[in-house]
């Protein structure tokens, strides 16, 4: 008989998502941040105070609240719908019909099956349709998704798919490489291997332009 258990670990450790969507409860936003913030910081502390540190020391007293406050606030942020960038966009009056590429987009993300750091680069395009987006938008974006629990490969799908209803096009494409604290930091303890993820929309799935991308961002991975 298979146990759960291990079945869980070993899915974590392979670092598997279970879908493109993140795993959200339909209660998620009942309560509210600041109610979030005290429940964590409770539980918190049972963790602390179960691994055998002195919380009444100083430099840790503050430790449960500060933890807190950047799960719901800072880390986790993106979970929140109503966090989510708006999606202006303008009418491409000067009728630019070529690719634009936003390259080398910081990605500070949190893995999901062991809550340690993501941090890599994400780079990003598109081609017109008729509307454009601001180009700090497209960094929201990332930044956006990146801010909750993830695993990379759904990262890359739900910038793809955001950028993709905001510009009324399929032509989006990202491409995101990074290093996985869970990687490099426990487990095998591989500190230069780095996780590259892909997904190409619309016009991006033509070898021609999917190449012509990849020689923008400088980037030699076969897709």
């Amino acid at each position: 008989m298979i146990n759960n258990d291990d079945l869980h670990d070993e899915m974590g450790d392979n670092h598997i998502a279970s879908s493109a969507e993140t795993p959200l409860r339909p209660d998620a936003f009942e309560i509210s941040d600041e109610e979030k913030i005290n429940a964590i910081k409770k539980d918190v502390e049972s963790i602390l105070n179960t691994l055998g540190l002195d919380l009444t020391d100083d430099s840790l007293k503050g430790t449960p609240n500060r933890v807190a406050k950047m799960f719901v606030k800072e880390i986790f942020g993106g979970l929140n719908p109503a966090k989510k960038p708006g999606s202006s966009t303008f009418d491409n009056k000067y009728k630019y019909g070529e690719m634009l590429v936003e390259k080398n987009i910081t990605v500070y993300s949190t893995c999901e099956h062991h809550l340690l750091p993501i941090v890599g680069r994400a780079h990003v395009a598109y081609i017109s349709n008729g509307t454009v987006v601001g180009l700090s938008k497209m960094n929201r974006i990332v930044d956006f998704y990146a801010k909750r629990p993830q695993v990379q490969e759904r990262l890359t799908i739900q910038i793809v798919q955001e950028l993709q209803r905001v510009l009324n096009t399929q032509d989006v494409a990202c491409v995101i490489d990074a290093k996985h604290l869970c990687v490099n930091s426990r487990g095998i303890r591989d500190i230069e291997s780095s996780t590259v993820t892909a997904e190409f929309g619309g016009k991006f799935k033509e070898d021609k332009v999917r190449r012509e991308f990849l020689d923008y961002i400088k980037l030699n991975t076969q897709f």
